[in-house]
Protein backbone atom coordinates (compact mmCIF):
# COMPACT_ATOMS: atom_id res chain seq x y z
CA UNK A 1 0.00 0.00 0.00
CA UNK A 2 1.57 3.26 -1.16
CA UNK A 3 1.29 6.69 0.34
CA UNK A 4 -0.63 9.35 -1.59
CA UNK A 5 -0.26 13.13 -1.71
CA UNK A 6 -3.59 14.95 -1.69
CA UNK A 7 -5.19 18.38 -2.11
CA UNK A 8 -3.45 20.31 0.70
CA UNK A 9 -0.19 20.06 -1.30
CA UNK A 10 -1.66 22.07 -4.17
CA UNK A 11 0.10 25.41 -4.23
CA UNK A 12 2.35 24.44 -1.33
CA UNK A 13 4.80 21.93 -2.81
CA UNK A 14 6.79 21.94 0.44
CA UNK A 15 9.72 19.62 -0.17
CA UNK A 16 10.04 18.33 3.40
CA UNK A 17 8.65 14.97 2.26
CA UNK A 18 11.17 14.79 -0.59
CA UNK A 19 14.04 15.34 1.84
CA UNK A 20 13.06 12.39 4.08
CA UNK A 21 12.09 9.86 1.40
CA UNK A 22 14.69 7.06 1.42
CA UNK A 23 13.82 5.81 -2.09
CA UNK A 24 13.38 9.11 -3.94
CA UNK A 25 9.81 8.36 -5.04
CA UNK A 26 8.37 11.88 -4.57
CA UNK A 27 8.54 14.25 -7.53
CA UNK A 28 9.01 16.69 -9.06
CA UNK A 29 12.10 17.91 -7.25
CA UNK A 30 12.88 21.63 -7.30
CA UNK A 31 15.68 20.89 -9.80
CA UNK A 32 13.40 19.10 -12.27
CA UNK A 33 12.12 20.87 -15.36
CA UNK A 34 8.44 20.39 -14.55
CA UNK A 35 8.64 21.60 -10.93
CA UNK A 36 7.42 25.12 -11.70
CA UNK A 37 4.45 23.95 -13.75
CA UNK A 38 3.46 21.07 -11.46
CA UNK A 39 0.48 21.89 -9.30
CA UNK A 40 1.68 19.66 -6.47
CA UNK A 41 4.10 16.85 -5.58
CA UNK A 42 3.34 13.19 -6.31
CA UNK A 43 4.36 9.83 -4.86
CA UNK A 44 5.22 7.02 -7.27
CA UNK A 45 2.92 4.17 -6.15
CA UNK A 46 5.21 1.41 -7.40
CA UNK A 47 8.41 2.83 -5.92
CA UNK A 48 6.98 3.78 -2.53
CA UNK A 49 8.15 1.30 0.14
CA UNK A 50 5.50 2.34 2.66
CA UNK A 51 8.07 3.48 5.21
CA UNK A 52 5.87 6.37 6.36
CA UNK A 53 8.72 8.88 6.65
CA UNK A 54 6.94 11.40 4.43
CA UNK A 55 3.67 11.59 6.35
CA UNK A 56 4.92 13.34 9.53
CA UNK A 57 7.29 15.51 7.46
CA UNK A 58 4.43 17.12 5.54
CA UNK A 59 3.58 20.51 7.11
CA UNK A 60 0.14 20.65 5.47
CA UNK A 61 -1.01 17.09 6.32
CA UNK A 62 -1.44 16.18 2.65
CA UNK A 63 -0.02 12.64 2.81
CA UNK A 64 -2.05 9.53 3.63
CA UNK A 65 -1.75 5.80 3.17
CA UNK A 66 -3.83 4.74 0.20
CA UNK A 67 -6.39 3.11 2.49
CA UNK A 68 -6.72 6.25 4.63
CA UNK A 69 -7.20 8.88 1.92
CA UNK A 70 -10.33 10.85 2.89
CA UNK A 71 -13.35 10.25 0.68
CA UNK A 72 -13.28 13.74 -0.85
CA UNK A 73 -9.67 13.19 -2.00
CA UNK A 74 -9.93 9.63 -3.34
CA UNK A 75 -9.27 10.87 -6.90
CA UNK A 76 -5.74 11.84 -5.80
CA UNK A 77 -4.83 8.15 -5.75
CA UNK A 78 -5.20 8.10 -9.54
CA UNK A 79 -3.63 11.55 -9.93
CA UNK A 80 -0.44 10.36 -8.22
CA UNK A 81 -0.29 7.19 -10.34
CA UNK A 82 -1.11 9.01 -13.57
CA UNK A 83 1.65 11.56 -13.03
CA UNK A 84 4.18 8.73 -13.26
CA UNK A 85 2.34 6.83 -15.97
CA UNK A 86 2.56 9.90 -18.19
CA UNK A 87 6.24 10.47 -17.34
CA UNK A 88 7.19 6.81 -17.78
CA UNK A 89 5.52 6.60 -21.19
CA UNK A 90 7.33 9.75 -22.35
CA UNK A 91 10.74 8.25 -21.58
Amino acid sequence: MAYVITEPCIGSKDASCVDVCPVDCIHPHKEEADYETAEMLYIHPEQCIDCGACEPACPVQAIFTEDDVPEQWQHFIALNANYYKDKDSAE
